[in-house]
């Protein structure tokens, strides 16, 4: 079946682009405007393309790099580095190269995955598009980026993070296809987030304790007022300054954004809302600890690889819970790190109130019965997943015989 998905999905959110639009250097408004223009051309453009399909030949995640020579026709550019061929002596084409292929790597490593649709599909870039173009995007068929205006952002490439979360939607896509809509589009950017920051702190050999949680950190210029994009481990705390605004993103269910579902508003505030579901992710590798890619990657990436299109954040993290149990048993410090994480911004787990035990739920505490409930639920669970493979097994039996 293809897969379909009627969005461009880009790293720059439309929020932050209409706050420039209010800047009182005419450049920066008039740049803010142009992007946002392009995207909404965009859009229209990967919607059409999504109608009638796109089917790809394996190519085992083979790379390839364009050159837009600031045009916005793809088809024009300029074929400039290939797996084949020596570096370039233009620094974005070699950014683009490497950071597709660190993403291809950590998902090759990590999850044995064959580069975005498990099944080699090329990895094609393009660099230098359009002029002044504020932002990066991963379009459905290809990675493309802008050089930013030199004033607010710098280019795009120089991000491996930013690289990795664009990627990422196309590892989505073909998986879980969230709809990019409300909670599950939210859900489609923070998952975009999460395993972008897991590239970069892979890349990098970094544990939980020390990697940064930041998205996009490389892509402001100095003087704009920012650190990045956003922040993981502290929503909400990614930009404050006159040119950026402040940062809306909230990091607890008490505090979530409902927006009209409209692309004005964002559908319903994806780039907004994603922060609930990601400080979730940073409490769960904090709680955890050790490598952020180890346990916490695995249970996120199997919880992706079975949600369904439309999933909320209670899917999410009831689907993590179910994970985490599956992959290092119920009742393990990594299964409670799960529950403890959710309780933190607000989403309990559904018949599992009392795992995190250290943690006071969100909404009132549980009971001395709520805690026996959820015992016996946990041990029914374990019976039953061992009960599943056994069955498995007999039926591997029987299929031999």
């Amino acid at each position: 079946m293809t897969r379909k998905c009627r969005c461009v999905n880009c790293i720059t959110p439309p929020h932050l682009l209409k706050k420039l639009l209010e800047s009182k250097d005419k450049e920066i408004r008039q740049t803010a405007l142009s992007t946002l223009l392009a995207t909404a051309q965009l859009r229209g453009e990967r919607t059409v393309r999504a109608t009638v399909g796109f089917l790809a030949a394996p190519a085992s995640g083979r790379r390839t790099i364009y050159d837009c020579r600031t045009s916005t026709v793809l088809s024009s550019a300029v074929q400039t580095r290939t797996e084949d061929g020596p570096a370039s002596a233009d620094d974005s084409v070699n950014r683009a190269f490497d950071g597709l292929g660190q993403t291809r790597k950590f998902y090759n490593d990590i999850f044995n995955r064959n580069s975005l649709d498990g099944k080699g599909l090329r990895l094609d870039g393009y660099v230098h598009r359009g002029v002044n173009y504020q932002n990066a995007f991963w379009d459905g068929q290809e990675m493309v980026f802008g050089d930013g205006d030199g004033v607010v952002f710098t280019d795009f490439t120089r991000s491996i993070d930013v690289i990795a979360h664009e990627l990422t939607h196309g590892v989505t896509e073909f998986t879980a296809n969230l709809d990019y809509h409300k909670q599950s589009g939210a859900l489609n950017e923070s998952i975009s987030d999460v395993f972008g920051s897991l590239v970069k702190q892979w890349s990098l050999g970094q544990d939980a304790e020390t990697a940064d949680w930041l998205i996009g950190e490389d892509i402001f210029t100095p003087g704009v007022g920012g650190d990045a994009l956003r922040s993981m481990k502290a929503p909400g705390t990614a930009y404050d300054s006159e040119t950026l605004g402040k940062d809306p993103q909230p990091d607890h269910m008490d505090r979530f954004v409902f927006l009209p579902d409209a692309e004005d508003s964002d559908w319903g505030g994806v780039h907004i809302n994603s922060g609930i579901p990601n400080k979730a992710f940073y409490l769960t590798a904090a709680g955890i600890g050790g490598y952020a890619w180890d346990a916490p990657g695995h249970i996120w990436y199997e919880s992706l690889l079975v949600s369904q299109a439309t999933a909320q954040f209670q899917d999410f993290a009831d689907t993590t819970y179910l994970k985490a149990g599956q992959l290092y048993g119920f009742g393990s410090n990594e299964q409670k790190a799960v529950v403890a994480a959710w309780s933190g911004v607000g989403i309990l787990i559904t018949g599992a109130k009392s795992v995190a035990r250290d943690r006071r739920p969100a909404w009132g505490g549980a009971s001395e019965t709520d805690t026996k409930n959820v015992d016996i639920l946990t041990k029914q669970i374990e019976t039953l997943a061992n009960e599943v493979k056994v069955l498995k097994k007999d039926v591997r039996t029987l299929k031999a015989a």
